[in-house]
């Protein structure tokens, strides 16, 4: 596809209207006779539909986890673009990854069409501006390494399409993550996730299933990544940031069903490992200092499991 191409195709109303998720559905014309509990099950049955679109999807979400997880171990990022409801979901995931997963600052980033600002009060004109898309991702210094996720339900935002483009030809990897088949946004990407959840109950809103399939897709990607980076232990929450009674509750718990110790040797190793899980854990089982489980963890690029089984062995076959 052209520069050109991508700045004329996403302007062209007729296109637009035949998108599957701007379509009107004939059967719901009377939507607005409907009663509250008429209209509640119709929305609860619908919204059993975006399981099934993603499930659709799964090879190429396995892909994306695969190559994800391959540059941020170079120390690359992953990079969420998108416009009004596309765009916040990528903030929001975005946003999540630090408490959930201790990532560093700036590790994984949420880029919105008209700016942080956007995210309270919508910007809409702000999608059409395919130049921004681009200037934004030259701003982050995109590389080789990085990850960037185009996220557009219509597949034909401009802002999503010049960030791809830049992004692209910065060498970093390109994702779609769509609503529509054999879309511009889909074309401009190296790995196309189409989750096609067709036409919404209310023409064009694209807050409703397909916002969902993109929220769901944008989760699965995330934890998988940081599941295949030893972000967790099992199921658990290893890396989790500790910075109210809530969660350090929960570091107490993890670190009890990792460790076996009581609540109380649990939380007294997690103050002398400043409430890191992964570090307390390791001191308690390992039966070592902090700056020893810290070490460890460390020859073992943070992953708990196997710093864990390092340790076991040297007290199995002591020098």
């Amino acid at each position: 596809m052209t520069e050109h191409d991508s700045a004329v195709e996403p302007a062209d109303g007729r296109t637009l209207g035949r998108l599957s998720t701007e379509q009107a559905r004939p059967e719901l014309a009377d939507l607005d006779l409907l009663s509250a509990s008429e209209l509640v099950a119709l929305m609860c049955a619908e919204a059993r539909r975006v399981p099934d679109a993603v499930s659709e999807v799964q090879g190429a979400i396995a892909t994306t986890v695969e190559a994800v997880v391959a540059r941020m171990q170079r120390g690359g990022r992953l990079i969420y673009v998108g416009a009004g409801t596309a765009g916040r979901v990528g903030m929001l995931d975005a946003a999540e990854a630090g408490p959930t997963f201790n990532t560093e600052p700036g590790q994984v980033v949420g880029v919105l069409a008209g700016g942080t600002d956007a995210w309270v009060t919508p910007v809409e004109n702000a999608e059409d501006d395919g130049d921004q898309g681009a200037a934004e991702i030259r701003s982050l210094s995109v590389s080789e390494r990085d990850t960037v996720i185009g996220v557009a339900a219509s597949g034909r935002t401009p802002y999503v399409l010049g960030a791809l483009e830049a992004a692209h030809r910065a060498g970093a990897l390109t994702v779609a993550v769509v609503c529509n088949a054999e879309s511009p946004v889909a074309a401009a990407a190296a790995i196309a996730i189409e989750a096609l959840v067709g036409p919404e109950v209310i023409a064009g809103s694209t807050r409703l299933n397909a916002g969902t399939a993109q929220k769901v897709i944008l989760n699965i990607i995330s934890t998988s990544v940081m599941v295949r980076l030893g972000k967790t232990y099992g199921p658990l929450m290893v890396d989790v940031r500790a910075t109210n009674a809530k969660l350090r509750d929960r570091a107490a718990r993890i670190v009890t069903a990792i460790t076996g110790a009581s609540d109380e040797r649990a939380r007294d190793a997690l103050e002398a490992a400043d409430w890191k899980p992964k570090v307390a854990a390791t001191m308690l089982l390992g039966e070592v200092d902090r700056p020893r489980a810290e070490a460890e963890l460390d020859r073992h690029q943070g992953r708990l499991r196997p710093a864990l089984a390092s340790l076991d062995a040297a007290k199995a076959n002591p020098r």
